[in-house]
């Protein structure tokens, strides 16, 4: 896409009060939704470039490449975008996992009737030997 088109593009999407636009990150050969992230223009000018999934991540105030430390990359296929122009749908090809505790899609856990949730996938990758230490708490 040229700047020119990037620029369009942009113009047509409603960001929020910092900035930023939800995105679903859906894996495109299975549909599986791996993610929901946030999306600055930045990010989404440098996805679009590289052809690469780029987030803002809020809680350390940049950018940052989608499996920038895992390795664990998505590659953009089709970009989508909500009847009100508030959110994006990135369909892509997930290179591994898509979420840092292991697992193909952050959607691992199922809430059950009990209340509690299940964990419903299995992990395709150690987080303690990718990471060298478990990035984040454990939430079951």
């Amino acid at each position: 896409m040229t700047t020119r088109g990037n620029q369009r593009f942009l113009r047509q999407l409603q960001f929020n009060r910092q900035g930023l636009i939800p995105a679903v990150i859906q894996e495109a050969r299975s549909n599986k939704v791996l993610t929901l992230c946030y999306l600055n223009r930045a990010a989404i000018q440098k996805s679009l470039k590289e052809g690469k999934v780029y987030v803002f991540r809020r809680s350390q105030n940049r950018l940052m490449l989608k499996g920038e430390t895992s390795g664990h990359i998505q590659r953009i296929r089709e970009v989508l975008v909500d009847c009100e122009g508030k959110s994006l749908l990135l369909r892509v090809t997930q290179h591994v996992a898509g979420c840092h505790q292991g697992y193909l899609t952050c959607y691992f856990r199922r809430l059950s009737r009990s209340g509690r949730l299940v964990t419903i996938a299995r992990r395709v990758f150690d987080p303690a030997r990718v990471y060298q230490t478990s990035p984040v708490r454990r939430l079951s």
